[in-house]
């Protein structure tokens, strides 16, 4: 495992490479953070990834090295100038995914993307944008359409693991992007004890609270999405 810099017009990111040991060809996942920026979540759930289904895992950084949230108003001020650019987002994950495919011992023709709370969003916009992937999974997601694609042609497959009770994506929310994903390959979980960041070892509260049965339902969901991604 090891931090790796890599560079989109001229920036600095700072991603995280997890594998196998002694592995080769291996398929990638690629991890979208959630909206504090890549942190200890996201390189645990690489862990799972390389030790639990054997593929390769690269966490890329949309906000650029050193730029991370530790309070609700970092975290704000980070994520919606991307959300209100989806362009400047799309871009920044188009160069994640050349970043995880050049990495050593990854087979690139196999990549997929999974992504959390605003990586959720992150990931549904790279199966919106055409982006190089074979599927994503999006975990307690944020279903905000993207405004520069009004009618996108999903050709990736599409996972939505949804905790039921999650404020940020309302049954209204789900309703609108089965419609907006109708045609495609997509399916969803809705899990009825869940909030928001049901995946988030350590959150607590109303509306974002770590649901272990739901994280590991969900992970067992996701096993099974890729290897059929990956064939």
């Amino acid at each position: 495992m090891s931090a790796v810099d890599y560079q989109i017009d001229g920036e600095t990111y700072e991603g995280w490479f997890v594998k196998p040991a002694g592995s080769a060809n291996l398929p990638v996942v690629v991890i979208a953070h959630a909206w504090g920026g890549l942190g200890a979540n996201e390189k645990q759930k690489a862990q799972i990834i390389a030790d639990e289904f054997g593929y390769a895992a690269f966490a890329i950084d949309v906000y650029g090295k050193g730029k991370r949230g530790t309070t609700q108003a970092e975290n704000e001020g980070l994520m919606y100038p991307l959300v209100g650019n989806r362009p400047e987002l799309q871009k920044r994950l188009a160069g994640g995914i050349a970043a995880a495919k050049s990495q050593p011992g990854v087979n690139a023709s196999k990549t997929a993307a999974i992504g959390f709370c605003f990586g959720g969003l992150c990931v549904l916009d790279m199966a919106r944008a055409g982006q190089d992937v074979l599927g994503v999974a999006s975990f307690h997601g944020l279903f905000r359409p993207a405004e520069n694609i009004p009618a996108p042609k999903i050709k990736a497959k599409v996972l939505i693991e949804h905790g039921w009770n999650d404020p940020m994506a309302t049954p209204e929310d789900v309703l609108a992007i089965a419609k907006e994903f109708a045609g495609s390959d997509w399916q969803l979980h809705a899990h009825g004890l869940a909030t928001h960041a049901f995946t988030t070892v350590g959150a607590t509260g109303d509306a974002t609270q770590y649901h272990a049965d739901t994280d590991r339902r969900s992970f067992a969901y996701l096993k099974t999405f890729l290897a059929e991604v990956f064939g």
